[in-house]
């Protein structure tokens, strides 16, 4: 059975949960074999762009990946807020000051780095086990704590329409670029919402890497669009298990031993030369799964 990443180009109007959906059953109509898949970070439902999704057991990589830089081209509209904090909510306030670049620019200052910020009440955030989505639809009072997120480098792109100006924001997992629009709308001493959002890039995935879901649903040979699980870690080390087949009976099976040369930290683990897991040193030294691939 196959495990392997995919790289889709979503579209806007649909959640990420239905284009996994989409995706998988136009997989499965093309022979291949799923067992599991899911996607690697949520894009909003008017969200398009980079959705990386892992097939099989290369989903049990999810912990070392979901966190990874993404970088968005954004668009944001000062003067309005809307509920959701994007074009598909409904007004909330509104106001006739709009900021220039030069009041922009020192906000996306203030907003660059390490900061804390307020997640989007319509967000999948748990709220004592229900989604902050649903409590804000039903019309619920509720309060979500402030989240640490970092944020690289937001580059202002220009001015596209009357109020609206255009973003390219790198940043870690975790943020929400509507949150963005919204403080920076505030510091501004104004109101803001995004308009538009496109995922360029999520950790070693572009855009030259995704696949519409026309094409992966017009194509004869999706595996052609696969790309094996170490093309997502190639920042860890490698390492060859030198052993022989007893050596790595008793290491599938679960038990720690001792590798000689093994690096710090989380590596590549390969035996005659296939990618088996990721692994790491136990407290005595020993080899242990970190994640295990076959």
């Amino acid at each position: 059975m196959t495990s392997a990443f995919i790289v889709l180009n979503k579209s806007g109007g649909i959640t990420s949960a239905c284009a996994v959906n989409r995706v998988k059953r136009i997989l499965c109509e093309k022979g291949v074999k799923i067992d599991k898949i899911g996607h690697f970070g949520t894009l909003d439902p008017d969200g398009e762009g980079v959705l990386p999704l892992a097939i099989n057991k290369a989903t049990r990589l999810f912990g070392y990946l979901a966190l990874k830089t993404k970088v968005y081209y954004t668009e944001f509209v000062f003067g309005r807020e809307t509920d959701t904090l994007d074009a598909a909510g409904k007004t909330v306030a509104t106001t006739t000051y709009v900021p220039d670049a030069a009041k922009i620019e020192a906000a996306v200052k203030a907003l660059t780095g390490e900061i804390m910020q307020i997640p989007p009440a319509y967000s999948a955030k748990s709220v004592s086990g229900r989604r902050a989505y649903d409590l804000a639809r039903a019309g619920e009072i509720f309060e979500l704590k402030p989240q640490k997120v970092n944020i690289s480098k937001i580059d202002m792109l220009g001015n596209p329409e009357k109020n609206t100006f255009a973003f390219r924001i790198t940043c870690g997992g975790g943020t929400y670029i509507r949150s963005i629009a919204r403080d920076m709308a505030y510091m501004c001493g104004s109101l803001g919402y995004m308009r538009l959002i496109r995922r360029e890039r999520s950790g070693c995935f572009g855009l030259e890497h995704a696949v519409s879901e026309e094409e992966l649903r017009n194509c004869s040979e999706p595996e052609k669009y696969f790309f094996p699980p170490e093309r997502a870690l190639e920042e860890y080390p490698a390492y060859e298990m030198a052993g022989d087949a007893e050596t790595a009976r008793l290491i599938f099976n679960g038990v720690n031993l001792a590798l000689s040369g093994m690096p710090e930290g989380i590596f590549r683990f390969y035996v005659e030369g296939e990618l088996a897991g990721l692994g790491k040193k136990d407290d005595l030294g020993r080899f242990k799964w970190a994640v295990r691939l076959k």
